[in-house]
């Protein structure tokens, strides 16, 4: 080894690696008061002790992310530790006399300049870490050295090490992962123009899927209030809502020649006419408004060239169905309006459009809250080769019921549009047996399960019960499995959601359908189908450039 030459031992197997070049922020310092730069003619070789190097992911896995692999952001604080480390260890080396007082004006340097120089040169790949660059972390002061030609030099240093390209990323460690900027070999990313983009695009997806989120609330505040039928009208553009005193009592002379209003509102007040126009034309308006709220950036993203043909087709696909949900809330209404079959039934909309309005709803949301989880995080996390095997075998369980969760949420449609929650208000039995004895008194057998009240109830109450011991006995089949941290976190959260769910049931039930316990009902369900959304997006199969870097498959330095 020259006497230029930093040694690094890896791991405990005595094998040396060459560093050229972290001598040179030794030799390149400025003096003051001198001409120019002195140099050294015979600096004393270095060697690190091996106490002062990591055998498994300190200055190894820096040397392996210099060549192109990937390194995590769990490794990162790590690396720092090692960094001052190896400050440690090259102060204590002795000197010669006439060295050591220009050496510790030189460690000085060391700090303020080899760190920041690792993230500044590394900025872009750094920056996927929630899209927020490294330098808020550090110091910011010390960027000012960087064109230095000491900063130069170490950098030709680090450089020296890479074989192939320069590309290391950072891993971030929360329930999913993003990657860097780079398009990497099997990973298609949906947004062009880099971090920054992908940060945009995501952000805009979110509040698209959260605007949704709330119109499913606010559409059952609507429900529940029994405000769906005040506007016999619609347009698509919508328009004003009622101005002045006439236009007011015009509104409510149509409203009363609905069935509605003959048969179970016909002492209603102007007054309280008013409060239900009002949810009925928020919950449309509302919904107009997310159609401008979405075409509005998705306008600007095409123009600035960050939406790839695969994300277009799908954002396109899901501002089709949105722009579909009104009219189908526009068909369901209008079936409301009709009289109703028996002169002793109450006027109220078809369960069957009513289940396919928040049926529709949930897949725009669940789309929109899908595709923004794959542009921000185009990874899942997969920090080792046995946590995607988990992975795995967690998502054979994971899908099937999350299926349920999705086809329980569906039967609540058909308990709310025939008013099921209303009959058998008590628990565990309905009335005074376990299921009633009209259950099956619909011809065709078919109809029961959608129209008859007694059949939808305990349809949704058994529908109910098996999604919580299914969700259960996904936490229990997977406790002892070896997967990511986040996949547990999410298991355990969808377990406790499922609980709060039920007992959100069972107490809507027995107080007779309450606006308030009703909403949160159905808050809980969205919820619910939230964490298993986020469950079964974190257990996708990682890219082939993510497996190949992992430690088990990654070739070693």
């Amino acid at each position: 080894m020259g006497r230029r030459e930093t040694l690094l031992e890896k791991g405990s197997t005595g094998t040396f690696y060459s560093i050229e070049g972290f001598w040179a922020i030794q030799t390149a310092t400025k003096q003051e008061g001198g001409a120019g730069r002195r140099k050294r003619e015979n600096p004393p070789a270095i060697a690190v002790a091996p106490s002062a190097v990591s055998d498994s992911f300190g200055w190894v896995g820096f040397l392996r992310s210099l060549s192109g692999r990937v390194i995590y952001a769990e490794h990162f604080a790590p690396l720092l530790e090692q960094i001052a480390k190896l400050e440690e260890a090259l102060f204590n080396i002795q000197f010669e006399q006439h060295w050591l007082r220009d050496f510790r004006a030189e460690r000085e340097m060391f700090r303020s300049r080899v760190v920041p120089l690792f993230v500044k040169k590394n900025s872009k790949d750094l920056y996927n870490l929630w899209g927020t660059t490294p330098s808020r972390v550090l110091n910011e002061e010390s960027f000012r050295l960087f064109s230095t030609g000491a900063t130069r030099k170490c950098l030709d240093g680090f450089r020296s090490l890479s074989k192939g390209n320069y590309v290391p990323s950072i891993r971030n460690m929360s329930t999913v992962a993003s990657v860097g900027i780079e398009n990497k070999e099997g990973l298609k990313l949906l947004v062009n123009g880099g971090p920054r983009a992908q940060k945009m695009v995501g952000i805009w997806l979110f509040g698209s899927a959260a605007w949704v989120f709330s119109m499913v609330i606010l559409g059952g505040i609507t429900r529940l209030t029994r405000s769906g039928l005040s506007m016999t009208d619609w347009k698509f553009t919508g328009g004003l809502p009622p101005l002045s005193d006439e236009d007011w009592l015009l509104e409510f002379g149509k409203y009363k020649q609905s069935p509605e209003f003959k048969r179970v509102n016909r002492g209603m007040s102007i007054e309280d006419f008013k409060f239900i126009y009002w949810m009925e034309y928020a919950h449309r308006m509302w919904g107009r408004a997310l159609g401008i709220m979405f075409a509005l950036p998705f306008s600007y993203f095409l123009r600035k060239g960050y939406i790839t043909v695969q994300l277009g087709l799908r954002l396109s696909a899901l501002f089709g169905l949105g722009a579909g949900q009104g009219l189908i809330g526009w068909w369901m209404v209008k079936s409301g309006l009709e009289e109703p079959a028996s002169e002793y039934a109450q006027p109220r909309v078809s369960p069957y459009r009513l289940a396919a309005h928040l049926t529709s709803a949930f897949a725009i949301y669940c789309g929109l809250l899908w595709t923004g989880l794959s542009v921000v995080m185009p990874e899942p996390p997969s920090e080792s080769l046995a946590w995607v095997r988990g992975a795995a075998k967690v998502k054979q369980l994971a899908l099937p019921v999350s299926l349920l969760v999705g086809v329980t949420a569906v039967s609540g449609a058909f308990v709310a549009g025939n008013d099921a929650g209303h009959a058998y208000n008590t628990f565990p039995k309905m009335g005074d047996t376990w299921i009633p004895e009209d259950v099956f008194d619909m011809k065709p057998l078919i109809r029961n399960f959608f129209e008859n009240t007694s059949t939808v109830q305990l349809d949704h109450r058994i529908l109910a019960t098996a999604t919580l011991f299914s969700i259960g006995a996904l936490w229990w089949s997977t406790r002892k499995f070896d997967i990511h941290p986040a996949v547990r976190s999410l298991i355990g959260s969808a377990v406790g959601m499922a609980g709060l769910q039920v007992t959100l049931g069972i107490s809507t039930l027995l107080s007779y359908v309450p606006v308030e316990l009703g909403t949160a009902h159905q808050a809980g369900a969205l919820t619910l189908l939230t964490l298993m959304i986020l469950l079964n997006h974190t257990l996708r199969r990682p890219s082939p450039y993510l497996l190949k870097s992992l430690p088990q498959v990654a070739k070693t330095i």
